[in-house]
């Protein structure tokens, strides 16, 4: 690929790369964890993600030019770039043009969101983005914040916006024994989901503790030490929940 683009300046700090991601987005993906995150999500396998001022700063072009070094692969798979983190959309100008570099060079992107952010900051962000991963980790208000520390309004403000603005959309949810799984909540979800017009499939991801052991090296508390995984009895309900609605559910 021979594409000229001239150079950028423009930094940001990164926690780490996936170079052949299969799970964030279609096809084979080159996956980006920015650093910085304002939830503090009890479940969350990426803490170490959270501290804004850690991790390794980066510009634009040295990631361009990794990029491209997989073209063939997102090519053939109908993959692409995608940015995840932390959340992406503290660093808005960094995440802005790696997009606009990608689809320049005929690269697919894929954000993944909290969506807790304002919206003036995520619009022209989202003028180069192909899909958006929005994770809507509850819709009753006080679960969201008993889960994230935060307020559930921006990420439903940003699924409105996203669906009258017909922008293709995946939404993530994640199961959680005695926490995210009662049938008011997800059936709330559903109702919601089921009123607008982008949205392509549902992911419901089932709780594991894989990051537990990095809360311990980082000697943070996890306070969901004694909640087991979900099992796939609550997935089976959860999903037959959503599919009552009409909703194409992935799990």
């Amino acid at each position: 690929m021979t594409t000229i683009i001239p150079p950028t300046h423009t930094k940001g700090r990164i926690h780490s790369i996936e170079t052949c991601g299969t799970v964030d987005g279609p096809g084979i993906r080159y996956v980006i964890f920015t650093q910085g995150c304002p939830l503090r999500c009890l479940y969350c396998h990426n803490p170490d993600c959270c501290t804004p001022h850690a991790g390794k700063e980066v510009t634009v072009d040295e990631l361009i030019a990794d990029i491209q070094k997989y073209y063939s692969y997102m090519e053939f798979s109908g993959g692409g770039v995608t940015i995840t983190g932390g959340e992406p959309l503290m660093q808005p100008e960094f995440v802005s043009e790696i997009f606009r570099r990608c689809q320049d060079l005929g690269i697919h992107t894929a954000l993944d969101t909290s969506g807790y952010v304002k919206l003036a900051t995520a619009k022209p962000i989202l003028d180069y983005v192909d899909l958006v991963l929005l994770d809507i980790k509850s819709f009753d208000s006080k679960i969201y914040r008993q889960v994230t520390s935060v307020s559930l309004e921006p990420t439903i403000e940003l699924a409105r916006y996203l669906s009258d603005a017909k922008k293709p959309v995946w939404i993530r949810f994640v199961l959680v024994p005695n926490l995210t799984d009662p049938p008011h909540n997800i059936r709330g979800l559903a109702e919601f989901i089921s009123i607008l017009s982008n949205v392509k499939r549902v992911e419901i991801l089932p709780f594991h503790k894989m990051g537990e052991y990095k809360w311990e090296q980082l000697g943070y508390e996890y306070l969901l030490k004694n909640t087991p995984p979900a099992p796939p009895e609550l997935v089976e309900t959860a999903k037959k929940i959503f599919q009552k609605y009409g909703i194409r559910v992935y799990s």
